[in-house]
């Protein structure tokens, strides 16, 4: 898909270039390393002491005592541990992943397996929706680079059990089931990114009817979830009858009629993903056009990471978003591939993950091993504000591995 890329893209490219050329990935890894190392011996001591996620503004999950991954720091400083029920339990078991297969050590390989195991009873809950985070990120991962094929079968049930949230009369997978008295049906932007379970699982199994349902949601949201200039909706709540949309608001951002930047970023990774399985050009197109929004958009800072909302009421005098950053990074390295601006959005890319790496990376032994710092969960909710969290970590990892692999003309996927 082409379109013009105009006054934006040349201000963006002025001041970053050098910075991007100059970002040594081989050393980051090292830097990414050695902060792992910290985190994994801040786990037990956090184990030990039982912490775990305030139960406010939590998801199911997030408090327990079988805590198996990290996610965020608590407001004294404290590691953050979730059981497997939480929604981001399988990001760190995928960082670990990412280091196995950026540096070739077999060291990243055995923590990888380690972590991963504990997210495998997942594969059966179905009460949520979040089986591409837990078990994609970490069991996805470890078959890609392994071939074990105990994680192909764990891949394939948890989609036959991610899918029996699917509403033919809807046309989407229902996302939360909590506050069933706001939402009768809510769907969240969010829920793109756990599509790519149901495409792998009919690319490993034959099985067509994972894709369909994938791509049944895929458009459903693409109908219903976006405004004129590309911007996305947070939540979405559907009739079941009718299938129709019944409201159209935000959980996370500012305003019903606001752009919440973490949103923009799954639409923006969720579209780009859908269009590497399906090559549907609508998807193509869709995701240039998320990309144009949140690139062209006046208050993006001049170093590409986002406030955590593009309409927050205090700009610039507003919290950051690292991981919205780091999934647009990633996001953008992919959608090069494809794009007739693909040029402009690696160079982006490169930007961003400079950026990041310059100005967002926690000294190495500090903050109990976090890489990225300063991103926002959930600002309405105070909840997780300007602190480490594993999936910005997960995403900026990401990141870097793709920006090496297109350095060395290697293929993503």
């Amino acid at each position: 898909m082409n379109y013009k890329v105009v006054g934006y893209a040349i201000l963006l490219s002025v001041g970053f270039t050098a910075c991007s050329k100059k970002l040594n990935v081989s050393r980051v890894f090292a830097d990414a390393e050695k902060q792992t190392k910290v985190m994994l011996a801040e786990i037990p001591k956090a184990k030990l002491a039982r912490l775990s996620v305030s139960t406010t503004a939590a998801t199911p999950g997030s408090a327990g005592t079988d805590l198996v991954s990290p996610r965020t720091l608590d407001s004294i400083g404290r590691l953050r541990l979730v059981t497997s029920r939480d929604w981001t339990s399988g990001f760190f078991p995928g960082v670990l992943w990412f280091l196995n297969e950026g540096t070739g050590k077999n060291e990243w390989k055995t923590q990888a397996q380690s972590f991963t195991a504990n997210i495998e009873k997942e594969k059966t809950n179905g009460t949520t929706h979040d089986m591409g985070f837990k078990v994609y990120s970490s069991f996805g991962n470890g078959y890609r680079l392994t071939n074990d094929q105990h994680y192909k079968d764990v891949i394939i049930q948890s989609a036959k059990t991610l899918a029996t949230r699917f509403n033919p009369a809807v046309g989407t997978l229902r996302s939360w089931d909590h506050s069933r008295d706001k939402w009768g049906f809510p769907v969240i932007i969010d829920n793109m990114l756990n599509l790519e379970l149901l495409f792998a699982a009919t690319r490993l199994t034959g099985d067509s009817s994972f894709h369909k349902i994938a791509v049944s949601h895929a458009n459903t949201a693409m109908k219903n979830h976006f405004r004129d200039d590309y911007s996305s909706f947070h939540v979405v709540d559907y009739d079941t009858i009718t299938g129709k949309p019944i409201h159209k608001q935000t959980h996370q951002g500012y305003s019903h009629s606001s752009a919440w930047s973490r949103g923009q970023a799954w639409a923006l990774y969720g579209y780009t993903m859908c269009y590497r399985f399906t090559k549907d050009l609508a998807y193509l197109k869709q995701a240039e056009g998320i990309a144009k929004f949140i690139l062209s958009h006046p208050n993006l800072p001049k170093d590409l990471v986002p406030y955590w909302d593009f309409n927050a009421p205090n700009i610039p005098n507003e919290r950051r978003d690292a991981s919205a950053a780091a999934l647009n990074a990633s996001a953008l390295y992919e959608l090069s591939l494809y794009s007739n601006n693909g040029k402009y959005f690696k160079q982006t890319a490169d930007k961003i993950l400079a950026s990041l790496t310059k100005s967002y990376r926690s000294p190495i032994g500090e903050n109990k091993g976090w890489i990225l710092l300063h991103s926002t969960g959930s600002k309405p909710s105070n909840s997780e504000v300007d602190v480490p969290i594993n999936y910005a970590d997960y995403y900026y990892i990401e990141a870097l591995l793709r920006n090496k692999k297109l350095r060395e003309g290697k293929q993503l996927f």
